[in-house]
C-alpha cells in the first residue's frame, strides 16, 4: 500500500491489477486518489478493483434485502467518479470492496461521529475474504 503522493506512475505499468483506495470525502473517493488517476496515461488490458471505507449511518448496514440494497446503490455512487476515471484510462474495474468508516464530517462532528470503532475485526475479515476472492479469481 502506497499514498498517492508517493506512486510512481511507471511502475504502475508493471502490474496486472492494482487496487485503489480512500476513504469517501462528499459522496467521492480521496481528490488525491482521483488526481492520480487524472495523471496516469491510458493502458490497456489492466485490471483495477476500488476499495473505501464510507460514513453511511448504521441504518444502511442491516441485514435486511431493502438495506442492503441501499446501502449497495450508496457505495457505487460513492466510487462512481474513481470507477469512471478507471475507465476511461482502459482499466477493467473487476469488483468494488466498501465498508464502515469513522465519520465526522459537518454536524455529525457535534455528536462526536457515527461509526466509532470502524473499520473493525469483522470488517477486516470481510476485506481479506474479498481479496482471497480476487486472488482466486485471477
Amino acid at each position: 500500500m502506497i499514498t498517492p503522493q508517493l506512486v510512481r506512475i511507471d511502475e504502475l505499468q508493471e502490474h496486472d491489477l492494482v487496487g485503489f483506495g480512500s476513504g469517501i470525502y462528499d459522496g467521492k473517493n480521496h481528490r488525491s486518489l482521483l488526481d492520480l488517476v487524472d495523471s496516469m496515461p491510458i493502458s490497456s488490458g489492466k485490471k483495477a478493483f476500488i476499495f473505501s471505507t464510507n460514513g453511511a449511518p448504521a441504518s444502511l448496514y442491516g441485514s435486511t434485502r431493502d438495506h442492503q440494497a441501499e446501502y449497495l446503490k450508496m457505495v457505487n455512487k460513492n466510487q462512481r467518479a474513481l470507477r469512471v476515471k478507471l475507465q476511461s484510462k482502459g482499466y477493467e474495474v473487476i469488483d468494488e470492496y466498501s465498508c464502515a468508516g469513522f465519520n465526522t464530517n459537518g454536524f455529525l462532528r457535534l455528536f462526536g461521529g457515527i461509526n466509532k470503532g470502524r473499520p473493525d475485526r469483522q470488517d477486516l475479515k470481510e476485506a481479506e475474504e474479498f481479496a482471497s476472492e480476487l486472488k482466486r479469481r485471477i
